[in-house]
C-alpha cells in the first residue's frame, strides 16, 4: 500500500476448469515476513522515513509503499495420455510462498510511539495478510480447476497446456478484482488505512 494509495500486486501461473479426482490435502502455504528498516522516534518521523524507504512498486511512474504482498508460486504437475487420445492433468501440486515487506523501527521507541506504532503496524499487517488471503485462495481456486482437466484428442498432452494457459486470465483477474474492491474500501477517505496513518502521526 501507499502513502498516498495503495497497489495492486503479483502474478502467478496455470488453470482451469475440470471434474475433480484427487486434490491434494498435503500442501499448505508457507508464509513469511520481510522487514525492512525505518528510522525515527516519533510518528512524524516514522512515516517520513516509511516515505524515503518503503519499497518501490509499479513500473516508469513508480512510488514508494508502506508495505506490500507478493508471492511465488510453482507447480508440479503429471499429465497423463489416455487410450482415447485424450490428455487427463491428473495431479497439480502448488508450491506457494507468501512474502509481507513491512516497515521495522530500527531503534527502540519511547512511549507512548511505541505503543502506537504497534497499534499501526499490527493494522498494516492484518491489511496485507488480506492480500495474502486472496493469493491462497487464488492458488487453491487453480488447483480445483486444473486437476481433472481432459482436452480431447491431445496424445502429446500439449494443447492442455496452452488451455492452461489461456484459462489462468480469468482466475487471476477474479483476484486482483477482489484485491481492487478491497483496496477501495481500506484506502477510502476515513477508511481503516487513514486512520492507523492519523493515528500514528498524531499521537506524538
Amino acid at each position: 500500500m501507499t502513502i498516498a494509495h495503495l497497489a495492486a500486486l503479483t502474478a502467478v501461473t496455470a488453470i482451469l476448469f475440470s471434474a475433480v479426482p484427487a486434490l491434494s490435502a498435503d500442501w499448505q502455504p508457507l508464509e513469511k515476513i520481510a522487514p525492512y528498516s525505518i528510522e525515527g522516534k516519533t510518528g512524524p518521523q516514522l512515516y517520513q522515513s516509511i516515505g524515503e524507504k518503503g519499497p518501490v512498486i509499479g513500473t516508469g511512474k513508480s512510488m514508494h509503499v508502506i508495505a506490500h504482498t507478493t508471492f511465488k508460486l510453482t507447480w508440479t504437475r503429471k499429465y497423463l495420455p489416455q487410450q482415447d487420445g485424450a490428455c487427463v492433468l491428473e495431479t497439480a501440486v502448488p508450491k506457494l510462498t507468501v512474502v509481507y515487506t513491512l516497515p521495522r523501527p530500527s531503534a527502540s521507541l519511547p512511549s507512548p510511539v511505541r505503543e502506537n506504532w504497534a497499534k499501526f503496524i499490527a493494522g498494516i499487517e492484518t491489511h496485507e495478510r488480506g492480500h495474502g488471503r486472496h493469493i491462497i485462495d487464488m492458488v487453491k481456486e487453480i488447483e480445483a480447476a486444473s486437476v481433472g482437466l481432459r482436452v480431447a484428442d491431445d496424445p502429446g498432452c500439449k494443447k492442455i497446456r496452452t488451455t492452461l494457459t489461456e484459462k489462468l486470465g480469468e482466475i487471476s483477474d477474479r483476484k486482483r478484482e477482489r484485491d481492487r474492491v478491497f483496496e477501495q474500501s481500506e484506502m477510502a477517505p476515513g477508511g481503516p488505512i487513514q486512520q492507523l496513518i492519523l493515528a500514528l502521526v498524531n499521537g506524538g
